[in-house]
């Protein structure tokens, strides 16, 4: 009994340490962004003493907060609903039909996984320029293709765990194989379709690489891309530059702890045969 108090009061030690060590950078990132830039070279792990909220007011003007915001939500937002509407239409299409044309298109797209974005993007962004494609349609085009592997992956593990029996009663009843998708199936896969959302907004909304490649005229960056250039203009002001990055990573983080609670009851859902 003894024992297992010990290695509890162990196991909580070092998870306290290790969560201390996480949070350190976003302490340093907040306490630093609210003062001036004298008191941030005098002393940086020191606590703020004032709350100088004029840094956020100037880096949200620097950075046009306004228009970048509006930039990355409305790429994320359509590019997640369309990788949520076609992967789930193809891992339910892949899981049902069982053949092995089916199986090697799945396995395709497992290995689209292992595939990184540098060895493609020089003759993609390439092609997708001939194509008049270096715009918002483009690049969602672009995160619809490099979304659906990991998308259909989680979606088509889940799907296997349903029983076909939901799928004939609903034919039975009159319904097509769309509405059995739509109004059976589709709303059961609710956890792994947030789990799903979650990974590709935190993943789209922090991308630089992409968005610097296909979209990168003025008054069409995204926050990353438009802190890149901040980060370059402002790299002599630490308070401004990191104001600038709270105030970016502010809505991605809200987003995940609002909806943090489906992300292992989806994995798990999607992980079990």
């Amino acid at each position: 009994m003894n024992s297992t108090k010990g290695k509890k009061v162990i196991l909580g030690l070092v998870g306290t340490i290790l969560g201390l060590v996480w949070l350190a950078p976003f302490y340093m990132m907040i306490a630093n962004s609210l003062k001036t830039k004298k008191e941030i070279f005098q002393s940086p792990l020191r606590p703020s003493e004032g709350f100088n909220v004029e840094n956020y007011a100037q880096a949200a003007e620097n950075l046009n907060f306004g228009q970048t915001f509006v930039n990355s939500l409305l790429i994320t937002v359509v590019s997640v609903v369309i990788i949520i509407i076609f992967s789930s239409m193809a891992a339910y299409a892949l899981s049902r039909v069982k053949s092995k044309v089916s199986t090697v298109i799945f396995f395709v797209f497992v290995a689209a996984m292992l595939i990184p974005f540098q060895a493609v993007m020089i003759p993609l962004v390439s092609f997708f320029g001939k194509l008049g494609m270096l715009n918002r349609p483009g690049i969602v085009f672009l995160y619809l293709g490099f979304g659906s592997s990991l998308s259909i992956f989680l979606y088509h593990g889940t799907i296997n765990t349903l029983p076909k029996s939901l799928d004939e009663a609903a034919i039975i009843d009159g319904c097509n194989r769309f509405q059995v998708f739509w109004y059976i199936i589709f709303p059961i896969l609710k956890p792994i379709t947030v789990t799903v959302a979650i990974l590709n907004t935190i993943w789209i909304w922090n991308d630089y690489l992409l968005p610097s490649l296909v979209i990168n005229q003025p008054g069409m960056e995204t926050i990353p891309l438009k802190m890149f250039f901040f980060f370059g203009e402002y790299t002599k002001q630490w308070h401004l530059a990191l104001a600038g990055l709270t105030i970016a990573i502010i809505p991605v983080i809200i987003f995940y702890f609002v909806a943090q609670k489906h992300i292992i009851k989806g994995i798990t859902a999607g992980s079990v045969k």
